[in-house]
């Protein structure tokens, strides 16, 4: 029996795919750190599996090179910055923001070359987060996305970061999901039917897609009648934002808004990172909500990053993924194809050519009593 023989007849590599959902759409900004983070010392980062040291230079500003020293190859995130440059920890050469070497201390004469300079990578310094395009060959055309509502007057803003083991576009699917929210969570989201049904429409565009649900209930209990006195429905969007942003959002009422927005960094193929932005107004006094909102939106985190970890270590053993799809999976596929319109630099009607499913624009049906967010934050008021 030959050897491919006997891999064919292994039972695993019966049902294998060879296909993981892992687009690389490296002209785009990501989050790579907090502004909090970055301070006096260099910051090690990757983003798809590139090396990034992160430090400020001389004015204050966040800089990225890679993390690289272009003399003898040692990790530029292992020196100090002196004088708002970045000194390597081996022979002490010295590098600017914009990646040109200004210092060889044992060289007599002109420090100056091109081969000596370390590559800089695009940074943006926006509502406090630290953004790089991993791709030093390119101008950037656009610029990061905005927090739109951290420190916006009337809203209070609190943040988490939270690793998870799993693709950008698992991770983007997971942070959108709904259904999965009455299993995976039960006990913070309500677990049973309460025989209603939602409407939501699908809208995608060139660098997003939406999801709206109508006809969502307010929350049972005396903290929906505290948050909306007349009653009412509440608003709900879920957007994916091409080619890292996901955001949740909730409106009941004029007096009571969420926003969750979630910039994915792919720190590899297989491990994301999430730093979750989270802004809301309540008629719930903000030092209350400020208390129960960061440890319900850990665990919820957490017990998310813990499922990815499982399904990818699943794919990766079967060597590859097998998807199912129904209409209660909104936005998967849509997210796909934006990833990969956003990797190819292409309009995403062309990615999505051939497809007779997943209309830009479509309506569904699911069932109400999966994944109601107000009523879980208005659980843990309780």
């Amino acid at each position: 029996m030959s050897s491919q023989d006997s891999d064919e007849l292994t039972p695993l590599r019966r049902f294998a795919r060879g296909r993981y959902s892992v687009a690389r759409p490296l002209a785009r900004w990501y989050v790579l750190a907090t502004s909090a983070e970055l301070r006096d010392k260099p910051l090690s980062r990757s983003v798809f599996d590139l090396p990034v040291v992160l430090f400020r230079d001389g004015r204050g500003e966040a800089r990225a090179l890679l993390d690289r020293c272009p003399h003898r190859n040692v990790p530029l995130s292992d020196g100090r910055v002196v004088g708002g440059e970045l000194e390597c920890p081996y022979h002490g050469w010295r590098f600017d923001g914009g990646g040109a070497c200004r210092h060889v201390p044992c060289l007599v004469g002109e420090s100056r070359a091109k081969a000596r300079d370390a590559v800089a990578l695009p940074t943006r310094e926006l509502d406090g987060y630290v953004w790089v395009m991993p791709a030093h060959d390119v101008t950037p055309t656009t610029e990061p996305y905005r927090f739109a509502l951290a420190g916006a007057p009337g809203y209070t803003t609190v943040r988490q970061r939270v690793e998870a083991p799993g693709t950008l576009h698992a991770a983007a699917e997971n942070a959108l999901d709904v259904p999965h929210t009455a299993f995976l969570h039960k006990g913070l989201f309500r677990s049973e039917s309460r025989g209603i049904t939602l409407t939501v429409n699908v809208r995608r565009t060139a660098d997003r897609v939406e999801a709206e649900y109508v006809g969502e209930p307010r929350p049972p209990g005396i903290v929906g009648r505290l948050l909306s006195p007349s009653g009412g429905t509440v608003q709900h969007w879920d957007r994916f934002v091409s080619p890292c942003v996901a955001e949740v959002e909730y409106r009941l009422g004029a007096e009571n808004h969420i926003l969750i927005a979630t910039a994915l960094t792919p720190a590899s193929d297989f491990v994301t990172v999430m730093h979750a932005c989270v802004s809301f107004k309540l008629r719930v006094p903000a030092a209350v909500v400020k208390r129960v909102l960061p440890p319900l939106a850990l665990r919820i985190f957490q017990q998310d990053a813990a499922l990815l970890a499982k399904q990818t270590e699943r794919v990766r053993r079967f060597g590859g993924e097998q998807y199912a799809w129904t209409d209660a999976d909104v936005l998967g596929k849509h997210i796909w194809w934006l990833l990969r319109a956003a990797e190819r630099g292409v309009p995403v009607a062309i990615v999505n050519r051939g497809v007779t499913r997943g209309d830009a624009h479509a309506t569904v049906k699911v069932d109400a009593g999966v994944g109601e967010a107000l009523g879980a934050l208005a659980a843990a008021l309780c």
